[in-house]
Parts: structure tokens; sequence; C-alpha cells
């Protein structure tokens, strides 16, 4: 009787601990729910009012064949912003992959700063994306946000990762990519897991916010998609190789033209001024503005099977000058640019579909840039659909491998060998 009774008493401790246990994570993620909730909101209602602005700007661009001209009053005025803001040396997304591993603080006034400046070079006509933009608003906003709700430090980096996670899905409105591309580009081999949920729910948030707000989710119709054969494979994986050499040349030019730039013209005002004259040469030199701005209409007409052989190396040199010059904006829809491009080039030499290509060169060079394999895989899904999943796996695989340690970001740390089994700790090669 005496041993049934000490089995009973055991089993009701064990019992009471287990209770315990699932109390305190359901409060922690009730916790988590109602913090990731109102930041998906917030983010939401700022990306939002962000894409509008984008939109506006690139609206009166294109209506005035002569807003170009204004480049280098727009470069002036975003280097006298940062200068009264006491913030000229901002270092864009890198300083908010530095804070979340403990490593820089996000400035208050890095958000709207951001969100202004990069309005400015979409109205006057540089060369930049979106997104990278939206990561350093999100991150930023986050980041007060974590400072209001005086969390932890540890806490406050998982909001800077939903705010990250919230801004890319309400701007590009690819929730489940938005998501996950928070928790794997911090570092390359290692995914930040406690920010699963925390992610998860304000990327969900900001999406339906947008929804509401009238931003459509971003689809595209491929066409002419062909069945898995040995042959068609072995072309996609010679795309995948392309893909990786155009990445990194692509992040070579990005990095060498900004320290180019720097090191000959030190001065802001003169760098900017002398980018601005570059663009407006390039310019003359195409005949067109296809260049400019996010390029939407470029990327639509190249999954539709059209474009021209120099377009994807264009926008490389119309990206880095307006970048390395500094202007502000974002890196990520520059490569989606040049990968929809390059890939419907290679589909035309390839005698494959153009229209497919172009959407596998898409991700697949988004892949060697960002260097985040499951979110490209994520995101053509939510861009193409699943129909020749196996060959936007195969490419983007063969991207990120061969693509090496190269990326946008410099802050970006490499913790797993892409070639071996093994550790590593370095940052992104310039």
């Amino acid at each position: 009787m005496h041993k049934h009774s000490l089995r009973f008493v055991r089993w009701k401790a064990k019992l009471l601990h287990s209770v315990i246990h699932i109390l305190s994570h359901l409060r922690l993620l009730l916790r988590w729910l109602f913090v990731s909730v109102i930041t998906g909101g917030i983010v939401g209602l700022i990306g939002v009012a962000f894409v509008y602005g984008i939109q506006w700007a690139t609206a009166v661009r294109t209506a005035h064949a002569w807003i170009p001209l204004t480049l280098p009053l727009g470069g002036l005025l975003i280097v006298w912003l940062y200068h009264i803001t006491h913030d000229q040396k901002d270092r864009g997304t890198n300083m908010v992959l530095a804070s979340i591993r403990s490593e820089a603080e996000l400035p208050v006034q890095m958000a709207p700063l951001i969100f202004v400046s990069t309005i400015i070079t979409h109205l006057s006509g540089g060369s930049a994306g979106r997104e990278g933009a939206a990561l350093q608003l999100g991150g930023s906003i986050g980041n007060q946000l974590g400072r209001l709700f005086r969390v932890t430090e540890r806490d406050k980096r998982v909001l800077i990762l939903c705010g990250m996670a919230a801004a890319f899905s309400a701007i590009f409105r690819t929730p489940i990519a938005a998501a996950i591309f928070a928790m794997e580009v911090v570092c390359v081999g290692e995914m930040h897991y406690a920010a699963f949920i925390p992610c998860t729910v304000a990327s969900l948030s900001a999406s339906w916010t947008a929804e509401k707000l009238g931003l459509p989710l971003t689809t595209y119709t491929v066409t002419n998609i062909p069945s898995f054969q040995l042959l068609t494979g072995g072309k996609i994986l010679l795309l995948g190789i392309c893909c990786a050499a155009v990445s990194v040349l692509f992040c070579i030019l990005l990095h060498q033209s900004e320290k180019l730039l720097s090191r000959f013209l030190p001065n802001p005002y003169l760098r900017i001024s002398a980018a601005s004259g570059i663009l407006l040469l390039l310019i003359l030199l195409v005949g067109n503005q296809d260049y400019l701005g996010i390029g939407t209409p470029v990327i639509h007409a190249a999954i539709g099977g059209q474009t021209v052989w120099y377009a994807f190396f264009a926008k490389m040199i119309f990206t880095a000058v307006t970048l390395g010059g500094g202007f502000k904006g974002g890196e990520i829809v520059p490569s989606f640019f040049i990968g929809a491009t390059f890939g419907c080039l290679f589909g035309q030499i390839a005698e494959l579909s153009p229209s497919f290509c172009a959407a596998v060169g898409m991700t697949a060079l988004f892949c060697g840039v960002t260097n985040c394999p499951l979110t490209s895989l994520v995101l053509s899904v939510e861009l193409f659909g699943t129909e020749g999943l196996p060959y936007f796996l195969l490419a983007i695989a063969v991207s990120y491998l061969l693509s090496g340690y190269y990326g946008l970001y410099g802050e970006q740390r490499f913790l797993s060998s892409k070639y071996t089994d093994g550790h590593i700790s370095h940052k992104t090669r310039k």
C-alpha cells in the first residue's frame, strides 16, 4: 500500500509539473500573440502607406519624362536629410541585421528617414527597390515597440524580426515567405526559431491589414511550364549555374561601386551629384527610362516571355550607381528584375519557355544574393504556384551552392559551410 501511495504522489507531482509547464508556455504564446498582432497591424499600416507613396512617386515620374533631370536635386535633399538628423553613417539593412546580434542600436529616426528618402529616390528616378527599405522600416518600428513594451533585450531582437517580417509581408504580399525570410536572413545556417510564432503572426496580420486597405496578393501567370524530363532538368541546372554567376556579379558591383565612389568622392553631396550625372548619361545611352524605379512593367514583360538581351546587365549598372552613390531604397526588387530578364533571355537561347525560365531565374537569383534557399522556394510557390516546383528547387539549390559567400548584406553571417559538413563564422564577402 505504501508503494502505491508513493507512486501516486510521484504521478501527481509529474502531472502538476506538466500542467505548470504547459500553462507557462500558453502564457508565453498569448503574450506573443498580443504583441505580434499589434506589431503586424502597425507595421502593416505604415507599409501600405509606403507602397502607396512609392506608387504615387512612380506615377508622377512616368507621367513626366523630364523628372529624372531632378535626380541631383533629389539626391542632395536625401543627403541633407541624413545630415540634419545626424545619421550620415547610416548602414541601412546591415544595421538592422547587426542589431539582432546586439551589436548596434537602431536610431529612432531610421524609419521616417528611409520612408521619405526612398520615395524621393523613386520620384526623381533612382533605380532601387522597396523591400530592402521595408526591412529597415519594419526593423526600426519593431525596435521602438520593444522599447515601448519594455521587453528584455532578447525579446526586443525578436520584435525586430517581427517588424521585418510584417513590413516585407505588407509591401510584397507574400506572408509565408516574409515570415521565413526574417528568420533565415540574419545568419546563414541558423534559423531564429524563437521568432517562429511572432514572425508568423506579425506577417499574417500585416498581410491582412494590407489586403483590407486595397493591396492585392502578388501573383504572376507563367506559361508553358514543361513536365519534368532529364534534358529540361539539365537546362534548368545550367540556368541555376548562370544565376549564381550573375548574383555574384551583382553583389560585387553593388559593394564595389559604393567603395569606389566613397573613395574618390568622400563628400556625400559631391558623391550623390556625380551618381546623378552618371544615371542621366545612362538614360541617354539606353534611350528609355525602363531601368528607373522598381521596373515592374519590365518584370511582367519578362515573365510574359519578352525582354531585350542587355536588360539584366543594364539594371545591375543602374542599381549599383543609384545605391552606391547614396540614394536610398532596396536591392531585392532589382534582383527580381535582373533574375526575370536574365531567365527570359536564357529561355530564348536554350529553346525553353522564356516565361517559365524568367520565373525560375527570378527566384534562383534572389537565392543567390540573399543566401535564403527556404525563403526562395516558398516564394516561388506564393508567386508562381506549385507547377514546375522540382525545377525551381533544382535551380535554387544550385544557385545557393555556387553563389558562395557573396550576398547583398555585409552584416549577414555564415555559420554553416556551403560545401562541407562543418561550422564556420564569417560575414558576407564584398
